[in-house]
């Protein structure tokens, strides 16, 4: 359990910093805009980093690449997995003008529901799981 107890709580607090980061977005009504988003890359990139270097911090001579990988995996997993729930909560019970004023923002003639547009908000977020866990990895190699 000591070995999941840091990234879960990490994993929790960055998820709660891309919730806030989406309200204080959504209060400019700049939600809608796709271009914001990547801001949340580094709020992931910035928690995955933190928890890989305290798990390095904690026992520096029994820490490896592996190690340090499945921390920033699961940190990230659980980050994007807890923002897609508030994401799909948001866009079904608090403001059901949200997706269709995203999808009018987009202008690709998509016709997508709420469930396409959660998945991929879940998928981007596991994209960017692995992809700033990699980064940060180099950054933190023997």
């Amino acid at each position: 359990m000591k070995n999941v107890s840091l990234p879960l709580r990490y994993g929790l607090v960055t998820s709660a910093v891309l919730i806030a980061y989406f309200l204080v977005l959504a209060l400019f009504n700049n939600h809608i805009r796709p271009v914001f988003s990547f801001f949340n890359a580094v709020i992931t990139a910035c928690g995955i980093f933190e928890v890989i270097r305290i798990t390095k911090l904690e026992n520096e001579e029994a820490f490896s690449y592996g190690a340090g990988f499945k921390t920033g995996i699961i940190t990230g997993f659980i980050a994007a997995f807890l923002f897609t729930l508030f994401f799909l909560f948001y866009a079904t019970e608090y403001n059901v003008d949200f997706l269709p004023e995203l999808l009018k923002t987009i202008r690709g003639g998509l016709d997508a529901d709420v469930g396409m547009v959660t998945f991929v908000v879940f998928i981007m977020g596991l994209a960017t799981t692995v992809i700033s866990t990699l980064v940060v990895m180099q950054y933190f190699k023997k």
